[in-house]
């Protein structure tokens, strides 16, 4: 890691000092950093805006623009899309230096101003992923599969947790040698459970030593349909034969999916 972004990690690390404000979740030396910040902004009508920002510091920043993901439950889906244009627009005018903190007081000055113009009030959908017994337009459905697990406890753990500080629910499924994630929840959250997955070291190698998860494939990505079961919980599970891994798909309401992508696993 440069040293010019230790230091900026290290003043981002007293500067958002309260409770939950800020969270390292991957440090790599070869893909780089991410990282979480919370924070708040006034957004139109003065409303105190909660924002949750992830930032993905490659290994060449700040020579170019830093990864970001941007969530709230006050905003829009398009809201969010849009305040993370502008994010990345206001970016470019500061590439070559640290910009992270400054970022985070632009968007705490601008994000009323960008709230008000006709390109962020498209959609309803908020950035939210908590499920639910009723059909919801921005709920999101990922089914993956990994090819392995050497350090199990510590992966299912890890994965548990992903799970939980992203709101995501599903199942983690072991029957035999597959292994599924199904994720359900907000679009934006399961791509960044998707980042966690591949940048943090999750497992090991046949060494023992810690390494990064390379041999996850995503299978299947769609919106929540209404004949989908919303799932209240992330859960892990094993099965001990096909047929009882086929029937919880089909409770799920997902017959076809388990026939297009998991039967050819394990034949």
């Amino acid at each position: 890691m440069a040293e010019l972004v230790r230091e900026e990690l290290s003043a981002l690390g007293a500067i958002f000092c309260g409770p939950g404000e800020w969270e390292v979740l991957s440090c790599s030396e070869t893909d780089g950093t991410v990282f979480r910040i919370l924070t708040r902004a006034e957004g139109f009508m003065d409303a105190d805006i909660p924002l949750r920002l992830v930032f993905h510091l490659p290994v060449n920043y700040p020579s170019c623009l830093p990864g970001i993901v941007v969530n709230s439950e006050h905003l829009t889906r398009a809201e969010c899309e849009i305040v993370k244009e502008k994010l990345l627009e206001q970016a470019e005018t500061l590439l070559s230096e640290p910009m992270v903190h400054e970022l985070v007081l632009w968007i705490q000055q601008n994000l009323r101003h960008i709230l008000k113009r006709p390109e962020a009030g498209g959609g309803s959908e908020k950035c939210t992923s908590a499920a639910s017994t009723t059909v919801d337009d921005g709920l999101w459905m990922t089914l993956l599969h990994l090819d392995h697990m050497r350090a199990k406890t510590k992966y299912v753990k890890s994965v548990e947790k992903w799970a939980s500080d992203l709101r995501l629910t599903g199942r983690l499924m072991f029957m035999g040698k597959v292994i599924l994630i199904l994720l359900q929840g907000d679009r934006n959250n399961i791509k960044e459970y998707l980042i966690l997955q591949k940048t943090c070291k999750v497992d090991v190698d046949s060494s023992g030593k810690k390494c990064k998860e390379k041999m996850i494939s995503v299978l299947f990505e769609t919106k929540v349909q209404t004949e989908h079961k919303r799932f209240l919980a992330f859960e892990v599970k094993e099965y001990s034969s096909l047929d009882e891994l086929q029937k919880e798909f089909e409770t799920a309401g997902l017959k076809k999916l388990f026939s297009e992508f998991v039967l050819r696993l394990v034949k």
